[in-house]
């Protein structure tokens, strides 16, 4: 529907989004190293060995040991930093670049640690619940970048974003307009599409957990829809500008 290129949202109470840097470092570095650098059977190997399988979470079948990586329960975590092929990749990349700087700093880092892992976790235990059965592995960022999203438009639907609508147009849009669309998308394709390639209710998950998590693990006294401008003492005087 849209990809997001740029918001004009500057940080407030961080100076560097370290843990959205590390988040992106990491993924890129666990995708190179079960994906890129290494033979198919090894890369499926990796997906079998960290992603969420929800057969396997549900006790409903047993992962041979030598494919066996990570714990069971560590699961619902490691899946999200697995992913298949650069698009799958750099797409959930490029959302948390655009996004997740300012959830961050809303947050403060190891809050927003958590509540991205908290999201990943929440998604692929939606995912379990609608498909219990399933031998599958799930594999992405997805839930807990979905998350980014909902506590983004919760906190800064009226933040102009640079979108390219249908890959092709550019266009700077108010936050809420490509975001709710794309929520709103998510939970369509988990009514219509729920058994398709892609995890819609992982998807739905990360967004019902980002939504709800927001109104909690922000800071104390940072405002939700944009109601006011907020500026911390230590740079009241000589405010500091920052794009993202």
């Amino acid at each position: 529907m849209f990809i997001p290129l740029h918001d004009a949202n500057t940080l407030k109470h961080i100076k560097v989004q370290w843990v959205t840097l590390s988040l992106i470092g990491v993924n890129i570095a666990v995708w190179l190293f079960t994906d890129f650098f290494v033979p198919e059977q090894v890369a499926q190997a990796a997906a079998v060995g960290l992603g969420y399988i929800p057969a396997v979470a549900f006790h409903h079948a047993v992962l041979a040991p030598g494919l066996a990586i990570a714990p069971d329960p560590l699961t619902y975590v490691t899946y999200a930093f697995v992913h298949a092929g650069f698009w799958h990749l750099a797409s959930n990349m490029l959302f948390l670049w655009v996004f997740g700087d300012n959830v961050e700093d809303a947050m403060g880092h190891f809050r927003f640690l958590l509540f991205y892992l908290i999201c990943a976790a929440f998604g692929a235990l939606c995912h379990g619940l609608l498909a219990s059965d399933s031998q599958a592995p799930l594999i992405g960022a997805s839930g807990a970048i979905s998350g980014v999203v909902a506590a983004y438009v919760i906190l800064h639907p009226r933040v102009r974003v640079w979108v390219l609508v249908f890959a092709r147009i550019p266009l700077p849009l108010p936050a809420f307009v490509p975001l709710l669309l794309w929520i709103g998308q998510q939970f369509f394709m988990l009514i219509v599409d729920p058994g398709g390639s892609v995890s819609w209710s992982d998807h739905a998950g990360g967004i019902i957990a980002g939504a709800f998590l927001v109104f909690f693990m922000r800071r104390r006294g940072v405002p939700l829809f944009d109601r006011e401008i907020v500026t911390p003492r230590a740079v009241r005087s000589t405010p500091a500008m920052r794009r993202t």
